[in-house]
């Protein structure tokens, strides 16, 4: 009968239907103005739009079931699912558009509304962004998770990563994890982002990680492919924790960390394949690489059906100089370069040169025209004379004769400059805002690009050209910028197209001054970067003083709980389980409660004028009551506790008085606890109090400790 049921369940399992969620949103503005009419996942990446490739990603695992969760643009996102192969009948795949709720302002949004719609019907599902490209064989994680799941139920989740070095073209180091990885089980044991701004310069792991564990890795060196196997349990704890936003900073660092879900996260590290997100411009321009070189097979130009319009070699040519090219003709003078797209329908003039870009389709490219590393969207016009090295150009733009397009310019869908324009490095631009024209978009979105019309005051428009109907977005930091985000400014505008480590160099407001100094390349002032390059700090210092005011709040509160529990004599267990929870509620490190807890007990020992006798008799019973719960939040340490001692500076001489008696009668209190589990017939349980009490019957030692 036994042997029956297995097989029945193995039936089960191969007849379970695979569904993948696809969060379409980005929920930040890495890519504005490029994103003011559409959305991020509907941007193209070889001329298919990112969510194409996101399903095709998803086709390979043999997923069945597609939900994909939008908020933003969502008439868009249905209209393009309508309109592509995945429609049809023979797709494969089953794809259903699932509209959200407008309060849905992040991912962990995203999943309580998968959870409170019960989308998710089978025991395990794939979990990925709108913007992800991927050739892993994500079937392969599926299997290895399912089978760690029947040994583990409280394995809910499996990250894939890749390994990259710090300098690999893919690795977004504008927002890098850090993992701690458990060497024999692949268990995430910790989690950290890093950022660019503010430069991370230590990781902290928690020291119960390293007590627990025998051997771990500290890994800096894997990118997040954005790519989760989740049980169904994963849309419930999102449901019970509405703190958690964010997938990796908040769930799993809260998932982590938490002393109550006792659930479990792994990670996956790929070796053959490739995935990579297209989180912002720069990793935009390195999948587009990856593309071309066919590192991504089978996902090529020519996997999707708007792709595979594109052409590596012209369909036609123009042999007239004196007239412009028609539609789909390229002149025998133009030079096209190794590793270039171009779109169908689309024409280019005499003399000109395109250099390892993508042109999409029906655009216009006059004679003379220079486009190097750059990414040019359909039914655009470039006319004769212009330059545009390693920028992005929106749909429908026309840029005029004899103009520069410079460096990370971004130019937004209808843009016209020139003639003659002269764009400045990283200048973005885009048409006037008017309502309705961003219909189904977020709402904020359509006002910060209202915000930037409104300050065009403050903006010098003389080098965009006479015809020019471009706004020029500023750059400047917001009121309530978040130091604590990948989002502050500094960050954000690290993560754009081209932009170096030293981004005191990148445009500001657009005022009538020189122009700014020549950049150093990408890569070549990573390791030499200093904190003293930064400019604007005094702009974001109003964000680290909310910071501090923070930190200060929690400690006045944990130092309020323990007040509480010295007056109304709490037990140590219920001490600990509030500051624990005040722990998780605050979301910071457990060596902020450690250091609340060790400042606490030495401000309640009293240091009066007495004999070193009676001195040591106050300590003794205030440690042996209350000493315990040091260990209860992580464990007594003495070189951490003199660390902590060390930062108290209120009262030197009582810090130091009190703080050497502390440890010694810890390290006391903890080798007449060992002797107790060796000598008193395992008595494992032993009362903190009991320990101190039956030290205290020896008067004898009481001489040798007024040395102490």
């Amino acid at each position: 009968m036994a042997s029956k049921s297995g097989k029945e369940k193995l039936i089960d399992e191969e007849q379970e239907v695979l569904q993948a969620v696809v969060l379409a949103d980005s929920w930040n503005r890495r890519f504005r103005p490029l994103t003011t009419k559409k959305p991020r996942c509907l941007l193209p990446i070889c001329n298919a739009p990112l969510l194409d490739w996101t399903f095709e990603s998803l086709a390979l695992a043999g997923v069945q079931e597609v939900f994909v969760v939008c908020r933003s643009y969502s008439e868009l996102i249905i209209q393009a699912i309508n309109s592509s192969k995945w429609s049809k009948p023979n797709s494969g795949m089953k794809i259903s558009p699932i509209l959200t709720a407008k309060e849905t302002y992040s991912a962990g949004d995203a999943m309580r509304d998968i959870y409170t719609r019960g989308l998710v019907t089978s025991e395990d599902f794939i979990l990925v962004h709108g913007d992800l490209v991927s050739n892993v064989r994500i079937d392969e994680v599926v299997r290895v998770h399912k089978e760690r799941r029947r040994k583990n139920k409280d394995a809910i989740m499996t990250v894939v990563v890749k390994e990259a070095g710090v300098g690999h073209r893919t690795r977004s180091r504008g927002d890098s994890p850090i993992f701690v990885v458990d060497s024999d089980t692949s268990e995430c044991l910790h989690y950290e982002p890093a950022f660019a701004y503010p430069k991370k310069k230590l990781a902290h792991i928690p020291r119960e990680v390293l007590n627990e564990h025998k051997q771990v890795e500290v890994r800096y060196d894997l990118i997040d492919c954005g790519i989760d196997v989740c049980s169904s349990e994963v849309p419930s704890l999102f449901q019970d924790n509405f703190d958690y936003l964010d997938i990796r900073r908040d769930f799993v660092h809260g998932v982590l960390t938490s002393d109550l879900l006792m659930k479990n996260i792994h990670i996956y590290v790929e070796k053959d394949g490739y995935a990579a997100r297209v989180q912002d411009t720069k990793s935009y321009e390195s999948v587009r690489f990856t593309f071309l070189s066919r590192w991504t097979f089978p996902l090529v130009p020519t996997t999707t059906t708007q792709a595979a319009n594109a052409t590596s070699t012209p369909p036609a040519r123009n042999t007239s100089p004196n007239r412009p090219p028609p539609l789909g003709t390229i002149s025998r003078s133009a030079q096209i370069s190794r590793h270039t797209l171009i779109g169908a329908s689309t024409s280019i003039g005499d003399n000109s040169r395109i250099v390892a870009s993508v042109i999409g389709a029906n655009c216009v490219i006059g004679s003379g025209v220079v486009i190097e590393d750059s990414y040019v969207f359909e039914g655009t016009t470039v006319e004769s004379g212009c330059t545009v090295r390693r920028s992005i150009v929106g749909s429908g733009v026309v840029v005029r004769e004899g103009s520069e397009v410079k460096e990370g310019v971004f130019g937004g869908d209808g843009v016209v400059v020139g003639p003659g324009a002269r764009l400045r490095e990283f200048e973005r631009l885009s048409v006037p805002w008017t309502r309705g024209e961003g219909e189904g978009s977020d709402e904020d979105e359509d006002s910060d690009v209202e915000d930037m019309e409104t300050s065009q005051g403050e903006v010098d428009k003389s080098t965009l050209g006479a015809d020019s109907n471009a706004i020029v977005w500023l750059d400047k930091p917001p009121e309530d910028d978040d130091l604590e985000s990948p989002e502050n400014f500094l960050n954000r505008r690290y993560m754009r197209l081209g932009a170096s480590l030293n981004v005191t160099t990148m445009t500001m407001p657009r005022t009538p001054s020189p122009s700014p100094p020549k950049r150093t390349t990408p890569d070549s002032d990573y390791d030499s970067h200093t904190d003293a390059s930064v400019s604007g700090r005094s702009d974001l210092g109003a964000s680290l003083s909310s910071g501090l005011m923070a930190d200060k709040e929690f400690r006045s509160e944990v130092r309020q709980s323990l007040e509480r529990a010295f007056a109304e004599d709490h037990s140590v267990d219920n001490a600990a389980v509030e500051l624990k929870t005040l722990r998780m509620a605050s979301n910071v490190p457990l060596s902020r409660v450690r250091e609340g807890v060790v400042s606490a007990i030495v401000e309640k020992i009293p240091v009066v004028e007495e004999a070193a006798k009676q001195r040591v008799g106050r300590s003794r019973r205030t440690i042996g009551r209350w000493g315990e719960l040091i260990n209860r939040i992580g464990g007594v340490d003495a070189v951490e506790t003199v660390t902590l001692l060390q930062r108290m500076k209120e009262n030197y001489r009582k810090t130091w008085i009190v703080g050497a008696q502390m440890i010694h009668q810890l390290d006391q209190q903890s080798s007449s606890e060992e002797e107790s589990e060796e000598d008193d017939d395992g008595d494992d349980d032993k009362p903190a109090g009991a320990v101190s009490r039956s030290a205290e019957a020896s008067d004898g030692d009481d001489e040798d400790d007024e040395d102490d």
